[in-house]
């Protein structure tokens, strides 16, 4: 069974920096898309920053220039750095991966549980 574990969140001031890790296990074949996502109070789910396997990057506009994604294939892990911190970047982040199992498989994508980042003004 394939399971998703966020870390690293907190708490940490504006300015600050925090660096976010998620690490998959289970029965894996492949991991293919990595992302990372959050969600603020009342607000829906976004797109934070993703990286495909061949370490390709896409960041939100909003965060470009402040943060950072990387993967280690090895690991099976996906790390978000977070530098210049804004009071708006506080919400729930969430990790997301499509993997496949076994060969052969489709792809499925899969949630982690989401860790909590707060950004004190």
């Amino acid at each position: 069974q394939v399971q998703l574990v966020e870390s690293g969140g907190g708490l940490v001031q504006a300015g600050g920096s925090l660096r976010l890790s998620c690490a998959v296990s289970g029965s894996i074949f492949s991991i293919n898309y990595m992302g990372w996502y959050r969600q603020a109070p009342g607000k829906q789910r976004e797109l934070v920053a993703t990286i495909t396997s061949g370490g390709s990057t896409n960041y939100a506009d909003s965060v470009k220039g402040r943060f950072t994604i990387s993967r280690d294939n090895a690991k099976n892990t996906v790390y978000l750095q977070m530098s210049s911190l804004k009071y708006e970047d506080t919400a729930v982040y969430y990790c997301y991966a499509t993997i496949v199992t076994s060969p052969g498989y489709s792809s499925q994508g899969y949630w982690g549980q989401g860790t909590q980042v707060t950004v004190s003004s």
